[in-house]
């Protein structure tokens, strides 16, 4: 097991910067995933951690010693590609054994390795076939074996099962957790799926354009959003946001203004009361927090344009009377059919998250 420290590390490509002075600190046997868009950096930040690509600015230290002029051979890394990256003319034995032998390890030491991550990953049967004999989910099992028997300090992966078809992909996510489990090193998980990042992760760093938006653990993210970005990322179905301004402040809610005229009462104030009013705003609620207005008043009502029965849940998609879109989950299944025109409770004020529209930041929930 290793720690990992990232000290304003940026990246640049001649007068373009790809990271922006990013600050981490992972511990001893974490499991953390990077997590945003398609082009974010994530990839690149752990191409960086790994010594495949040059730091431009700042340090990454393992264990307090600064590697960044340290090759990627000696930093006692091991990567697990998205393209698997096996030699298709060896076999699986060969492609677990084949880095262990270029170090010059013994070949009883190889042999222990290749047997003890053969049977850790179920692929004892296959170790004569070549990867073209193997399927997906078997290839990326060799591949993440061949990391194994380097017995790193620090196991990387990069978008590791978007090859791979859905049901298999749960599958793999739940054993590259056992493996954590069982193994207890370090690990850092690439990926652009909310999904696999809130399932598998100890703690998620949150990237966007180059920048770290938030990094904590995956409920943390979920319950306390700091940006507009976070909340829409990290859930699905995705935060729903309503446009509006802020009405009144007292030193314990807001009262809000919604863009169809609705007044609603949220838990939570910015620091001056006196500037904030009149400030553009936009108002979170998750889906599942939303009830349909039996006996109460509702909040708002919706135009309901479809309606998705899952027989444990039902999702329940509009728009509201000013033309936002708008998305409910229900437990269990629902006799709303599209075309109603339904009210809506939206949670109580503890579960609804203010932004502020310019900035994108958060009003801290008192």
């Amino acid at each position: 097991m290793a720690s990992l420290d990232l000290r304003n590390v940026k990246k640049a490509y001649g007068a373009t910067n790809v990271i922006h002075g990013i600050d981490l600190s992972i511990r001893h046997g974490e499991f953390i995933v990077f997590v945003g868009p398609s082009g974010c950096g994530k990839s690149t930040l752990l191409r960086m951690i790994a010594g495949l690509e040059v730091v431009s600015g700042g340090e990454i230290a393992i264990d307090g010693t600064a590697v960044n002029d340290v090759p990627a051979a000696e930093r006692g890394l091991a990567m697990v590609f998205q393209s698997y990256a096996l030699y298709p003319h060896m076999s699986v034995r060969q492609n677990l054994s084949f880095g262990l032998e270029n170090l010059h390890m013994p070949k009883d030491e190889i042999a222990r390795r290749v047997a003890e991550a053969a049977r850790m990953l179920r692929i004892e049967p296959y170790l004569e076939r070549r990867p073209g004999q193997l399927s997906g989910g078997q290839r990326q099992r060799v591949a993440i074996g061949r990391a194994v028997v380097r017995e790193p300090r620090i196991f990387l992966f990069d978008e590791p099962l978007s090859n791979l078809d859905a049901k298999l992909r749960v599958q793999m996510r739940v054993e590259i957790g056992s493996l954590h489990q069982r193994l207890g090193n370090t690990m850092i998980y690439v990926t652009h799926d909310q999904v696999e990042a809130m399932t598998m992760a100890d703690r998620i760093a949150v990237l966007r354009d180059g920048r770290l938006e938030q990094f904590g653990a995956p409920l943390d993210l979920y319950n306390r959003p700091a940006s507009l970005f976070v909340a829409g990322f990290i859930g699905s179905p995705r935060m729903n946001f309503l446009e509006g301004t802020i009405e009144a402040v007292t030193p314990s809610a807001m009262t809000l203004r919604l863009k169809g005229g609705e007044a609603v009462t949220v838990s939570c104030a910015p620091a001056s009361g006196a500037e904030a009013v009149g400030a553009a705003i936009k108002l979170g609620i998750r889906p599942e927090h939303v009830t349909l207005a039996r006996s109460e008043a509702p909040d708002i009502r919706l135009a309901v344009t479809l309606t998705e029965q899952l027989g444990g849940d039902s999702y329940l998609h509009g728009t509201t009377p000013s033309g936002e879109t708008f998305s409910v989950r229900l437990a269990g299944q629902t006799s709303v059919r599209r075309g109603d025109d339904i009210g809506l409770v939206l949670g109580t004020p503890t579960l609804r998250h203010v932004f502020n529209a310019a900035t994108g930041v958060v009003y801290p929930p008192i």
